[in-house]
């Protein structure tokens, strides 16, 4: 009996498992009570709506893991600038491809300003994005004149957001699923990706192994600035409009996915497939109270509750609560 615990302690712990078992409960649970939320072409369906929170938490996570309280709050006002940026270029005459590159550049831009000054000038994360939470969202209010930027027809850019391939959104096989399969393979098979969980397990004993904390800071702040730049051109081929406030609340969302999904908040621990189906689950619980009336409101208690309760679960499951 003890023996069986013991090798089964490993598995309850992994917040991998967890999600996957939650993710079959709540399947059951809602196969109950909503049958037609879970016929599997509606299932598909609805993942298009976690696309561009889900880039937004694949950053999130990587700023998360390098450690030293890394976190970036102004994700969702990086996407709505860059999506205002996007929309004066091609009010400007600029296609919309070019215009789309424009957006993504623009995301880097941004992150890299984060970067300097977390990674150069020494600012702590929290209060250095947070004034670029709200320095980003200010100045795309101030650029567009509180206005959404229309027309976006051209060249076939709709079906990024609004096409599907095989019955998928395209939204999710053509920009979600590459993602987190490059930055996956960029984590397990390059020495960027082992850097990661040095850093976040210690910048002095990364130095020793010839590391620089501050260069690769600076760059996941950059890469993360880059998908916010990325969701802002999925969310205006979906839209078909920039809006000022897009991205409005997405950076909170982003944050719990990513520790939802197992991702250590003090850096070093964490897998991007635990973020991946932490999104789901997000996705499933928010369609499944959308589908049953459940207010806004609700729905985000809900999301916090089962955060908390992922969390002190795994917590009490692996003994880290333990004096």
């Amino acid at each position: 009996m003890t023996s069986l615990s013991v090798s089964a302690r490993p598995i309850l712990t992994d917040r991998r498992t967890m999600l996957a078992l939650l993710l079959v409960g709540m399947l059951v649970v809602f196969s109950q009570i909503s049958p037609a939320l879970v016929r599997p072409t509606l299932l598909v369906d609805i993942t298009k709506f976690g696309v561009v929170v889900g880039l937004l938490a694949l950053g999130q996570t990587l700023i998360i893991l390098s450690g030293r309280g890394g976190i970036d709050l102004s994700v969702g006002s990086a996407l709505s600038l860059s999506g205002i940026v996007m929309g004066l270029a091609v009010s400007a005459g600029v296609p919309v491809w070019p215009a789309a590159g424009i957006a993504i550049v623009t995301g880097v831009l941004l992150g890299a300003f984060n970067g300097f000054l977390i990674a150069v000038v020494g600012i702590p994360a929290l209060i250095g994005t947070v004034g670029t939470l709200f320095l980003y969202g200010s100045l795309a209010l101030v650029i567009s004149g509180g206005r959404a930027i229309s027309g976006y027809g051209e060249a076939g850019f709709p079906f990024i957001g609004q096409g599907t391939v095989l019955n998928v959104p395209a939204q999710l096989l053509l920009v979600l699923l590459p993602a987190y399969a490059v930055v996956g393979w960029l984590m397990a098979r390059t020495r960027f990706g082992r850097t990661i969980y040095e850093v976040g397990n210690g910048d002095r004993a990364a130095r020793l192994v010839g590391r620089s904390p501050r260069a690769l800071r600076f760059w996941l702040f950059c890469i993360s600035g880059g998908l916010a730049g990325l969701g802002a051109v999925v969310t205006n081929s979906w839209l078909q409009t920039a809006r000022p406030a897009a991205g409005s609340g997405f950076e909170l969302q982003a944050v719990t996915i990513a520790v939802l999904g197992g991702t250590h908040i003090f850096g070093g621990r964490g897998r991007l497939s635990g973020t991946f189906l932490a999104l789901f689950v997000v996705i499933l619980l928010n369609a499944g109270l959308q589908f049953n009336g459940v207010d806004q409101v609700w729905q985000s208690g809900v999301l916090g509750l089962l955060l908390i309760g992922s969390v002190v679960l795994n917590n009490l499951l692996s003994g880290e609560g333990d004096e």
